[in-house]
């Protein structure tokens, strides 16, 4: 074995539930920089001066992304782990391969089949479907963008299901870092990819906005070779064949059609919301994606990012049929998601023309004002990704499909009703932020039906106690914001970030106090951290140990 090869197995290696979540809340900061690195780029670079350029570029990813999540990605997140990880606990490895293969090889099939169709058919998609609203000289660059973005779904459907077979083993290392690379293959698409290519006097590649497609299609590349690597000492028995009698594939197909369902219908609330900024004004639809862009980054720092890593010990504790440690655990990394979530939505909420400043040099009073109101989303889209994977850990996939058939149309209702009252781009943001609260409400509800005291007195009482921390941090924060206020003079991308980190430290410093004095204890092990280390840089400066 050589050196390279031993590294790759040593950084394979089975993480720890809280290591894993470690990782992944690390990678996913790595991942929403360089998310902010290359929102910033685009923004400076078209949202300004070419806001229906830009709008082109987010339309043409609309089609590609609907069939992966329809296709792929409701096979894959809760489906596919669960069975493939019963098959491992029980030590059917033969099973499980040959269940990953058939998978693997359906996926490949299904997903150039509908690579080729949206190549086909991006002219009426992006004309009827997706933005009608869009100018003709606009629609003809979105038609042609989204048929170099078409090949996404066959690229992700291979590096997805592979970074799936990691996640369920708990080798987090390659995992983590696919969907980095993705990014960095964005920023070079912008960075280079744009600029004018001339080769003995004769202009080769013209560059411009497409340049930035072409990235992505490099950042897919790069993140299926990454996952590739991931695969290094887990001793896959890949086969080019469908085992149509393999009980797992079956029984993963027969779970597949609710999910799929699921995930597409909740990704057409994207179309139709697509379609309706496209009739509001230029550079509706790049306003509201930056605004979702900001608020998904602690959405998945903390939601994503912990359920993720508690997901497979979730599966695990199903199998075992631990009924009552499922029901500890949930309950736990439930309170620690509402515990950082909550401050976090109050942070952006106050800071929110910071935050835009890092997108936009100066702010953006628009994308400030949709941030504002997606605070609300950012909380309960939190606790949504471990609410719904305690329902996928159990195998019921049929439960959050009718709520999210509920809550769907709940959304399209209200996002056509407020158009129609003038609220602009603000009434998709605010139809956002209900549909959320709802889907969460409604599954603890069922669950806690299911699972009797999980939400106890206890729980209660300690999301009490977080909110009143958080309401007295909220004080300290807005009392700071207005002592280092954002001014129309911040037009660089130091001050803005000096001046958030200021307030950020005084602001989650409180918090920290505040859940100490509130004896919440999820406080407790971040606190004994700070202190262990600021003992340590003590010793170390007087010499003693």
């Amino acid at each position: 074995m050589t050196r390279a090869q031993k590294l790759l197995t040593k950084a394979n290696v089975k993480f720890s539930v809280t290591m894993a979540a470690s990782l992944l809340a690390s990678s996913t900061l790595v991942a929403a920089v360089l998310g902010f690195v290359r929102d910033r780029l685009l923004t400076r670079a078209y949202y300004g001066d070419l806001p229906n350029y830009m709008d082109a570029y987010l339309a043409a990813f609309r089609i590609p992304d609907f069939m992966y999540f329809v296709l792929v990605s409701g096979a894959l997140s809760v489906t596919f782990i669960p069975v493939f990880n019963a098959r491992l606990t029980t030590g059917n490895r033969r099973s499980a391969w040959e269940l990953s293969s058939s998978l693997l090889n359906m996926l490949a099939i299904v997903t150039l089949v509908a690579s080729v169709l949206i190549m086909i058919f991006a002219e009426p998609l992006i004309r009827y479907v997706v933005a009608p609203g869009l100018p003709d000289d606009v629609r003809d660059l979105a038609i042609a963008m989204m048929r170099v973005v078409a090949v996404n779904p066959f690229l992700f459907a291979i590096s997805s299901l592979l970074a799936s077979m990691q996640q369920a083993q708990g080798r987090f290392f390659f995992f983590t870092l696919a969907p980095v690379i993705y990014n960095i293959g964005i920023i070079i698409g912008i960075m280079f990819f744009t600029q004018e290519l001339t080769i003995f006097g004769t202009t080769v590649w013209e560059g411009g906005i497409m340049g930035v497609a072409l990235g992505v299609v490099f950042g897919s590349i790069m993140q299926l070779i990454v996952s590739s690597f991931g695969m290094i000492g887990m001793k896959f028995d890949y086969r080019p064949l469908i085992f149509r009698k393999n009980k797992g594939f079956r029984q993963v197909l027969g779970l597949l059609p609710a999910r799929s369902f699921d995930q597409g219908i909740d990704y057409f609330t994207t179309l139709v919301e697509t379609n309706v900024a496209s009739r509001i004004g230029q550079g509706a639809i790049s306003a509201y994606q930056i605004a979702l862009n900001l608020h998904m980054m602690p959405i998945n720092l903390i939601g994503v990012a912990i359920a993720t890593a508690f997901f497979p010990k979730m599966t695990e504790r199903m199998a075992e049929g631990r009924i009552d440690l499922f029901k500890k655990e949930l309950q736990s990394t439930l309170r620690v998601i509402i515990w950082l979530a909550l401050p976090v939505a109050a942070f952006t909420y106050l800071c929110r023309g910071y935050i835009v400043g890092l997108i936009r040099d100066g702010g953006d009073a628009t994308i400030a004002g949709i941030l504002a109101i997606l605070v609300v989303a950012i909380l309960f889209r939190s606790v949504f990704h471990i609410a719904s994977r305690s329902f996928y850990a159990q195998q019921d996939t049929k439960t959050p499909l009718y709520i999210s058939l509920f809550v769907i149309t709940l959304n399209i209702v209200l996002v056509m009703t407020f158009f129609n009252l003038g609220f602009g781009v603000y009434g998709l943001a605010t139809a956002q932020s209900i549909v959320a609260a709802t889907e969460v409400i409604i599954l603890f509800f069922i669950m806690s039906r299911r699972l009797k005291g999980l939400l106890s007195r206890s729980f209660w009482l300690g999301l009490v106690r977080m909110i009143s921390a958080t309401g007295l941090t909220y004080l300290i924060t807005y009392v700071t914001v207005n002592i280092i206020p954002f001014t129309a003079t911040d037009l660089t991308l130091f001050a803005v970030v000096t001046k958030l980190l200021l307030i950020a430290m005084v602001s989650f410093s409180s918090y920290l106090y505040f859940s100490w004095l509130l004896k919440l204890p999820e406080a407790i092990p971040i606190i004994n951290k700070l202190q262990k280390a600021i003992f340590r840089s003590y010793n170390g400066a007087d010499g003693s140990r």
